[in-house]
């Protein structure tokens, strides 16, 4: 694996919430004991249900949320410790995000040039004629005409919004880029045409991208590692490969088995049983009040990662057998 740009090790994110009466407050859990990491070159899938914490993984990485406790490294350096100049202008131009709704992400009132300008004005990269040459560069480099740089992003497709998006992305030459759910609220046929557009910037660019998705088709295309996620937890991480075909972890299974192109004949596996709440999240193993393998064990403790080739962990005391394809 290359050296990371940025890595979470051990990090726990927790809110706040007023939950009924004027006085009693909630802690909600949205992320616990997270130990990811991402370098230049490759891709990191992350996937789980919805609310399982991926956005919230996401804006930790981004440097837009500050973890509750752990540390978050950026060139082996604590972020969070690091002086707020060197924060803004080093890990501000290394790490980049594209937000999954590009109609909101992007500002209405201003045309595609002065939005692809924006930061290279506040990081004062190269002259103003420099600036604009930049920025045809970068419509170029994603696929779009020069006119459109004088279009708002409402006269635009959704595909050439989430374009403009990437641009964006691009425009300080980061190291990693996320993606959170990029293309979740585009059509299928252009969809994968801004899939492919990162494959491709990550092959010319040599760029590191964490890729998040509750779709494991478009993760397992893309990935060269997934993380899998579940009530703010990893659950399982490894090769991409490994994890597909070997997965260990129950939830896993379950999530593959819901994408039948996958799986061919494979069996289908439903689960049942509550789902626990961010807010109160079950004792021990956070899958055990669904999963169909859990003891009293399971809600002992949260179970201390098992690592197998050095490469693919997963946290369970019931583990799938690895020779179970689900390929």
């Amino acid at each position: 694996m290359t050296e990371p740009v940025v890595s979470l090790e051990h990090v726990h994110v927790v809110h706040t919430a007023r939950s009924g009466g004027l006085i009693r407050r909630d802690k909600v859990y949205a992320l616990t004991d997270a130990t990811v990491s991402v370098g230049r070159g490759e891709i990191l899938g992350v996937v789980g249900e919805s609310g399982c914490g991926k956005s919230t993984l996401a804006r930790v990485v981004v440097g837009l949320q500050a973890p509750t406790s752990g540390t978050v490294r950026f060139r082996g350096e604590d972020l969070w410790k690091l002086p707020a100049r060197r924060r803004r202008e080093e890990f501000g131009a290394s790490v980049a995000m594209v937000f999954q709704d590009s109609s909101t992400a992007l500002n209405p009132r201003l045309p595609v040039r002065r939005i692809l300008r924006d930061p290279l004005d506040v990081h004062r990269r190269g002259t103003a004629a420099q600036r604009e040459e930049r920025v045809r560069a970068l419509l170029d480099l994603v696929g779009l005409p020069g006119h459109v740089s004088e279009a708002l992003p409402g006269q635009l497709s959704g595909g050439q919004r989430q374009r403009v998006a990437v641009a964006r992305a691009l425009a300080l030459e980061p190291d990693v880029i996320v993606a959170d759910e990029p293309t979740s609220a585009l059509d299928v046929s252009v969809r994968a045409q801004v899939l492919n557009l990162l494959v491709d910037l990550r092959a010319t660019l040599g760029l590191g991208l964490v890729f998040i998705s509750h779709d494991i088709q478009t993760v397992r295309y893309l990935a060269d590692r997934i993380a899998v996620m579940y009530l703010g937890r990893v659950v399982e991480e490894g090769p991409a490969a490994d994890v597909a075909a070997r997965a260990r972890h129950p939830y896993t299974r379950a999530l593959f088995s819901a994408t039948p192109s996958l799986l061919g004949d494979a069996e289908r596996i439903v689960l049942t049983g509550p789902v626990p709440s961010a807010t109160h999240p079950p004792s021990g193993c956070p899958f055990r009040t669904r999963c169909w393998k859990a003891g009293e064990v399971c809600a002992a403790e949260f179970p201390p990662a098992t690592v197998a080739d050095g490469e693919h962990s997963w946290h369970c005391v019931h583990p799938e057998s690895p020779v179970r394809s689900v390929l």
